[in-house]
């Protein structure tokens, strides 16, 4: 998304507003393993509330990843 920055004297300059994603290690019960995704701070809260499969398989469904 773009937008303005605005200083104190109200002069507009253009910024970019990006997605906070980072990088983050996950442990997986279902399959014994570790996996690492690319998830924003919201999908990190989502992970947080349903748990980590429900939250895969949700992902899946909607096409952000591919197969489990």
């Amino acid at each position: 998304m773009i937008g303005n920055n605005v200083s104190h004297s109200k002069r507009r300059t253009k910024k970019r507003f990006d997605v906070n994603l980072f990088y983050k290690k996950f442990y997986f019960q279902e399959e014994d393993r570790w996996i690492n995704l690319r998830v924003s701070a919201n999908g990190l809260r989502t992970i947080n509330k349903k748990g980590l499969k429900n939250a895969l398989k949700d992902a899946q469904a909607q096409g952000f990843i591919g197969k489990i």
